[in-house]
């Protein structure tokens, strides 16, 4: 069931009120819980207060704990659960909404909060070639619903570092190609976002392979989210989230500078109107 962020939230809220509801009634505390589904009780706190939301494991391990038929199982799947994105993403999309600071490294194509529609239509379109409008449409819509995140003058701090090899490929042509780094430009230029430029003269980088997605929280530990080929991983497991900013800091280290990068992008930006005017 496909729902907008407000609805989804308030059915998180619900989910960790019943949680603790049932919890309770089982005499269970959050950290006797925690032991028995494997993860620390201030997490079973975090999904109470609506936090965090359980990946769907976790909620069928709640299930088995106080044995409550498979309510929250259910509940994730037909509440929570948002068909709009691929199920390896949707936690990773509803942490976006609740960070004050989120930081990617894109290797080959634009972070999805950054997209334009065109390019956003391009990539979802080339991903499932026989798709129906409609859901093409869906895709590009949820995509664009996302990047409002940016609209909030001050909040999430957000900062990305693309490869260059972002900038060259002409995902739906060259002009729809060029207005996207026009936009990157743009929000770069008002200081609503802070970009830098892997460059190809950079050779071997941190992270060779993936995208890196951190994110932080008022009040709630850092979490690293890596993404492959149809799958995704959700860290939060201190030592991992350490790993992956250090590798964070090596790829910031080895990027032009935000002036410098900006440069890179209104030149290709260019590059790619040139070679639009011409066809």
């Amino acid at each position: 069931m496909a729902t907008g962020y407000g609805s989804r939230q308030a059915a998180w809220k619900f989910f960790g009120t019943e949680l603790k509801r049932r919890r309770e009634a089982a005499g269970l505390t959050q950290e006797a819980l925690g032991r028995q589904v494997f993860v620390s009780g201030g997490y079973i706190g975090q999904f109470e207060q609506a936090i965090r939301k359980p990946q769907l494991d976790v909620a069928q391990r709640i299930d088995d704990a106080p044995q409550t038929d498979g309510i929250f199982e259910r509940m994730w799947k037909e509440l929570i659960s948002d068909s709009r994105y691929a199920e390896y993403f949707a936690a990773a999309a509803e942490l976006e909404a609740l960070a004050t600071s989120i930081c990617e490294f894109a290797p080959t194509l634009v972070p999805g909060l950054l997209q334009t529609a065109a390019y956003a239509r391009a990539i979802t379109t080339a991903t499932n070639p026989f798709a129906p409008d409609e859901y093409i449409e869906e895709k590009v819509s949820a995509r664009m619903d996302r990047a409002h995140l940016l609209k909030d003058p001050a909040t999430p701090v957000y900062w990305a570092i693309l490869h260059e090899h972002v900038l060259r490929l002409p995902v739906g042509g060259p002009q729809a190609m060029a207005d996207q780094l026009a936009r990157l430009a743009a929000l770069a230029r008002s200081r609503r976002v802070l970009l830098q430029v892997l460059p190809f003269s950079a050779g071997a980088y941190a992270l060779p392979t993936g995208t890196l997605k951190l994110m932080e929280f008022e009040d709630a530990p850092p979490t690293a989210y890596t993404e492959a080929v149809f799958s995704g991983n959700l860290l939060d497991d201190p030592a991992m989230v350490k790993r992956a900013q250090g590798a964070y800091d090596l790829l910031r280290a080895a990027a032009l500078s935000p002036e410098a990068s900006l440069a890179l992008i209104e030149s290709a930006a260019e590059d790619h109107g040139q070679c639009a005017s011409t066809t």
